[in-house]
């Protein structure tokens, strides 16, 4: 399974960041509703839509998904 965000219907919203326990544990200042101060996260908003970095931290549990108000971001 691979992570994998729809850009067309992202809403950059950031829910599935803060959702993420895998993001949280690295940068807890994500769960605060702040961006992340490092590219060490799975995912960040930026410039409006979800950006991908370390997807290889990614433990699948689908977190992110189930929070997605649009369906966005899913496993494949």
């Amino acid at each position: 399974m691979e992570l994998k965000v729809n850009q067309d219907n992202c809403l950059g919203c950031g829910v599935c960041v803060v959702a993420c326990p895998v993001n949280v544990s690295i940068s807890p200042d994500v769960s605060g509703g702040h961006g992340s101060r490092t590219e060490e996260v799975i995912m960040m908003v930026e410039n409006g839509v979800i950006k991908l970095f370390s997807e290889d931290k990614c433990t699948k549990c689908g977190t992110c998904q189930m929070f997605c108000p649009v369906d966005a971001i899913f496993l494949e």
